[in-house]
């Protein structure tokens, strides 16, 4: 990773007095690099904060002022967790870890949504299968991740066209191409 361990937030222009935040700031990210080879993302940082703004700025999404860990991995720690969470001994590129419900007095200005775990061989080895860069791989990740934490899910179709389609628009808003779209042959 390009600077390590991180607690990130968009920059606000928001005045100190304003009621409600401004979107980038609905959502906090911290950032931390566990195992895996993640060079091959850079500017790590950076790509995850721009998927997290995008989702954080959408309209599309009501989302309180909430928290989320990502956490920058690899193969064999993400396998262990499939292994135990999911009983699938095999490494996959992304799990997401809803947070509990914690009550309004333990953290009032901030939802917990969760973690974030993502394998960088995993998530390398398919952008290269895909013949798309790694860090974009990465953005559609975070951006999958970070849905999933806030209620989303691809269990039936219409719950997988819904999903789908809202990360693709908000993938749009990054630069980063439909990740569902047919190959051109």
């Amino acid at each position: 990773m390009d600077d390590g361990d991180s607690r990130t937030s968009a920059p606000s222009t928001a005045a100190e007095s304003d009621p409600e935040p401004e979107p980038a700031e609905q959502l906090v990210v911290d950032i931390v690099e566990d195992a895996g080879d993640w060079s091959g993302f850079e500017p790590t940082t950076a790509a995850i904060m721009a998927a997290v703004n995008a989702v954080a700025e959408s309209t599309e999404i009501a989302l309180e002022r909430s928290e989320a860990t990502i956490v920058l991995s690899s193969d064999a720690v993400v396998r262990d967790l499939n292994q135990t969470y999911r009983q699938q001994d095999k490494p996959t590129n992304v799990l997401s870890f809803p947070a509990p419900s914690l009550p309004a007095d333990v953290r009032p200005d901030r939802k917990m949504l969760g973690d974030i775990v993502l394998a960088a061989e995993t998530v390398i080895s398919e952008a290269q299968a895909l013949a798309i860069p790694p860090v974009q791989h990465l953005q559609h990740l975070v951006v999958h991740g970070l849905l999933h934490l806030l209620g989303y899910d691809h269990l039936t179709d219409a719950q997988a066209v819904e999903m789908e389609k809202l990360e693709t628009l908000l993938l749009s808003r990054i630069g980063v191409a439909d990740p569902y779209a047919e190959p051109a042959l």
